[in-house]
């Protein structure tokens, strides 16, 4: 289950994200992921668990030693 603590912080992560990328005018593949990752934390959408499992994955992956 994700908290509402951890879902806001994805939120802004990625809305931070999303407004930097939409000023450049110039979005690639991997940052159009970010966009939609930004509407499905904001939104709340029942995929949220398996999409959040996915990124935690991901950052867990990139950050083990």
């Amino acid at each position: 289950m994700i908290s509402e603590g951890t879902a806001f912080t994805f939120a802004v992560i990625f809305g931070i994200i999303t407004v930097l990328l939409v000023r450049s005018r110039d979005v690639r593949a991997w940052e159009a992921v970010c966009v939609g990752l930004f509407g499905v934390y904001l939104g709340q959408t029942p995929v949220i668990h398996t999409i959040h499992g996915l990124v935690t994955w991901t950052i867990t992956g990139f950050s083990h030693t």
